[in-house]
């Protein structure tokens, strides 16, 4: 006789049982750990999952409880945790309790955002919650809207998919012109889509020099989409937006334009503003003038796993106008026919490159009912300040130097004295890294190497900045 299969998600009792199991081992394997990283190294978290894991298909399994106690406490003593404060690598934020229990809803009822049959209520939701994020970063539009993706490469990748096909119906091929600051997604979406390589523009002080990207416009010939970045990866840096959008403009050429003697024939150029770090100042009263110009834009990149707390993925790519989705439409029958979509069904195959998808927008939609603009704003404003608080910390530490006062949440500095050479930095960050007491990034800036720390836990204390600096004080004289 066949054993009863085990309980499906649905069942509200038995997936209430299994998370206490889950919330035990989380506590249990965060508690085991007792920092930021697990102390030991690679070779150290490797054993110690081989060991936990055993045989990863056994012949007979271990049953639910056992299976979850045991993975899941390895994976939070081996994590990187984005909640505890000295965890401050990455764009890795630490999400809000209230959007993860939002994304178990999601697992749990697993709609498909591919046909409406498969997720009538998260198919209505995105629509909504779409249309208002749009909204907040275009908001003069007529005709704003916003496609739910995995993130800021994704949202990079659609960007120039979009900027190629508005342009193949002459059939130009369209040219990038990003900085040197600029995501490395660029240059893998130009290959993806059979697109020239990015013409890159140096940015020696950090951001887009409008007078270089007008240069290197003037060497080309045909339509090109400008890239600015507002918040770049290695120092958080904006480019100068409204500057970049008014070359833009003036480089834009229509068949009224082609007989002017300045401009070269068929030049047309749009503005891609990759916000992926900087967008949700956009909630800030205080810091969204940072983001002056960004409505200027064809098209946005806002990821919401950084700052907006949401576990990954939770990214954004906003138009100005929805009529530049329309290239993404794409018909199978099983999912849109033409008479199902006639008779008023949604046609979601074109709100995405992917079929499956998860309601990603769930989260998003309680953090935003939840908090509003207010609370997310105060959020934002609080890492802010940290990041203020921590360079004023380095500057009065004698043996730190700062890089600048921090624009968005990112701080770099480096040990300084006789003797201190780039070597010496990479060996401080994997010092604490292999002690597993504090998880910091690195970055090139002014021809040397810099620690980098990456503020977007709002729940980070004066006195979490201050060891911080103890910590890299320290093992700077080791």
């Amino acid at each position: 006789m066949r054993a009863e299969p085990p309980p499906l998600a649905a069942d509200p009792t038995a997936l209430s049982r299994l998370l206490g199991t889950t919330l035990d081992a989380l506590r249990d394997g965060a508690r085991t750990r007792g920092g930021p990283l697990p102390a030991g190294g690679p070779e150290a978290v490797a054993r110690r999952v081989r060991e936990a894991l055993g045989e990863p298909l056994p012949e007979t399994g271990h049953g639910a409880d056992e299976a979850l106690r045991t993975l899941v406490r390895v994976l939070a003593e081996g994590a990187a945790d984005p909640a505890h404060p000295l965890c401050a690598a990455h764009l890795h934020t630490p999400p809000l309790a209230l959007a993860a229990a939002a994304d178990l809803a999601a697992s749990a009822l697993n709609p498909s955002m591919d046909s409406w049959d498969q997720a009538p209520a998260a198919s209505a939701i995105e629509d909504r919650v779409t249309a208002a994020l749009a909204a907040e970063v275009f908001p003069d539009a007529p005709r704003p809207d916003a496609l739910v993706t995995t993130g800021g490469t994704e949202s990079n990748q659609l960007a120039l998919l979009l900027a190629r096909e508005r342009q193949g119906r002459q059939g130009r091929a369209v040219r990038t012109v990003v900085g040197a600051n600029a995501h490395h997604s660029f240059q893998r979406a130009a290959w993806l889509l059979g697109l020239p390589e990015p013409v890159v523009v140096p940015t020696p002080r950090g951001t887009l020099d409008p007078a270089a990207v007008r240069e290197a416009l003037a060497a080309l010939t045909g339509p090109v989409l400008v890239v600015a970045t507002a918040g770049t990866t290695d120092e958080g840096l904006i480019d100068p937006i409204p500057a970049l959008a008014d070359l833009c403009a003036a480089y834009r050429a229509d068949d009224r334009a082609d007989d002017r003697a300045d401009l070269p024939e068929h030049r047309h150029a749009d503005l891609h503003v990759d916000a992926a770090y900087g967008g949700p100042l956009l909630f800030s009263r205080t810091h969204r003038p940072l983001l002056d110009g960004l409505a200027r834009a064809r098209t946005v990149t806002v990821d919401l796993h950084k700052l907006g707390w949401q576990p990954a993925a939770a990214g954004l790519l906003a138009v100005r106008d929805a009529a530049d989705l329309a290239v993404l439409g794409h018909t199978a029958a099983y999912l849109n026919a033409d008479d199902d979509t006639e008779a008023g069904l949604p046609d979601l195959l074109g709100r995405s490159l992917r079929t499956t998808r998860r309601p990603d927008v769930l989260k998003t939609a309680v953090t935003l009912r939840a908090l509003g603009r207010t609370g997310l704003g105060e959020l934002v404003d609080a890492c802010m300040d940290r990041a203020q608080e921590l360079a004023d910390l380095v500057e009065k530490a004698p043996g730190l130097d700062l890089r600048a006062r921090p624009t968005l949440t990112t701080v770099l500095f480096r040990p300084n004295g006789p003797g201190v050479t780039d070597g010496t930095v990479a060996a401080v960050r994997r010092t604490l890294l292999a002690e597993g007491r504090a998880v910091l990034g690195r970055a090139e800036a002014d021809g040397r190497l810099w620690l980098k720390a990456t503020l977007l836990n709002p729940h980070a204390t004066s006195g979490d900045l201050a060891q911080l600096i103890t910590l890299v004080e320290g093992s700077t004289h080791r």
